[in-house]
């Protein structure tokens, strides 16, 4: 019995064995090239490639994953100027940069480097100037005063200074102050005065100083529907919003002095915004359930009794942080070339995308594809020179600031 079990299990193990060596001979067995009838077989010394003709060159490419062509070498035209098409975007520099605005000069930028800790000023070819030979390690916001000559500090710890690049002086602000901006003469500053205790949280202006502080309205609870935002013309020195329904909020402007500002309905959460030069209008973005939860683009009237007035949608599905003023009435907007439903309430999901350059006219609500980059950039930080020559931008991804030539 004993030997009847061993003999089953050895031919067992032979059937497996055969079954394994049909299925390879049939399906794995490499096969070798044949010659076809009538042809000869060619033989070639081993160990050397064969030579190409003569007069015939052998291009052999490696195809790297991942590895994207450039336009040019696409084929496609590419446009020194944005003209409309594919156009030049060059690279300045190679540092990785935080808060690029436009410089006093009105043609150059100016930013925090991140990589060395100092503030730097760049001009259309490149050509870098240091700003301050002082380091200000791991900075997290920068708020610059509309001349540039001076701004305001953050740190992740909550620590606040104003440096003055012109006299390099600097003074240090309470950590409970946050969400700063400077009124139009860069003497005053509003912000948000967050007490631990609700009852102790309050819009409030100072000196640029620090000096002289006072309050203006009681936030209590409410800090996240509250912006600090000096206008400029003046009448106002912040906004808050206050919800109707889901897709409907208003926005109050707030005074110095208790003012009774009109308020406007905007359509949508999410509310960012941006002032035209002379503080008569608001561009803003909001997202909404017409909408997919995309951010949309619209302007209101903002000034006076007309606030609220002359409301309409720019058709444009971007941020308004994307945007930047050229003059009153017209703008340049980096807009994503396609967002995924709600992307307007979960902004993160669109981190990635390609953007290309819009004008706008506020005015008339034209709007125009002037510039795509011949790279994919995801455009934050937006600057226009004055003349409206040059349009820099730095790359969200990146951090490293490009430049289009718009005339």
């Amino acid at each position: 019995m004993k030997y009847k079990k061993i003999l089953l299990i050895i031919v067992f193990l032979i059937i497996v064995a055969t079954i394994a060596f049909l299925l390879w001979n049939l399906f794995f067995k490499p096969t070798l090239p044949t010659t076809p009838e009538g042809e000869e077989e060619i033989s070639t010394t081993t160990g050397k490639l064969p030579e190409a003709e003569e007069g015939e060159v052998e291009i052999i490419e490696e195809k790297k994953e991942g590895l994207i062509p450039t336009k040019e070498e696409a084929g496609e035209k590419v446009d020194e100027k944005a003209l409309g098409g594919i156009t030049q975007t060059t690279l300045l520099g190679d540092a990785t940069s935080l808060a690029s605005t436009l410089a006093g000069n009105g043609s150059d930028v100016q930013y925090y480097n991140q990589d060395d800790g100092k503030f730097y000023r760049i001009d259309e070819d490149g050509n870098i100037t240091l700003l301050s030979d002082k380091v200000f390690y791991d900075v997290e916001n920068v708020t610059w005063s509309p001349k540039k000559e001076k701004a305001i500090i953050e740190y992740p710890d909550g620590a606040n200074i104003v440096y003055n690049f012109a006299t390099h002086k600097q003074v240090t602000l309470p950590k409970h102050w946050e969400d700063f901006d400077f009124s139009n003469d860069g003497d005053e500053i509003v912000m948000k005065s967050i007490g631990l205790d609700p009852a102790n949280r309050w819009l409030a202006i100072s000196n640029d100083d620090g000096s002289r502080s006072r309050t203006i309205e009681h936030i209590g609870e409410n800090d996240d529907t509250v912006y600090p935002s000096w206008s400029p013309n003046n009448q106002s020195i912040a906004m808050y919003t206050e919800g109707v329904d889901f897709d409907r909020q208003k926005v109050y402007f707030v005074g110095l002095n208790n003012e009774n500002f009109k308020s406007a309905t905007i359509e949508g959460r999410g509310f960012e915004h941006k002032w035209s030069q002379e503080g008569d209008r608001l561009a803003y973005s909001v997202y909404s359930t017409t909408d997919d939860l995309k951010p949309k683009l619209w302007v209101v009237n903002a000034e006076g009794d007309t606030i609220g007035s002359g409301r309409k949608s720019l058709d444009l599905e971007t941020w308004a942080s994307k945007c930047v003023f050229a003059n009153n009435e017209e703008m340049y907007c980096g807009v994503p070339e396609s967002l995924e439903r709600g992307a307007g309430m979960f902004p993160e999901m669109a981190k990635n995308t390609k953007d290309n350059l819009y004008h706008v006219n506020i005015a008339t609500g034209q709007k125009r594809l002037i510039a795509i980059p011949d790279g994919y950039y995801n455009m934050t930080n937006l600057v226009v020179t004055e003349n409206e020559d040059n349009l820099f931008f730095t790359d969200a991804a990146s951090g490293l600031i490009h430049k289009i030539e718009l005339k």
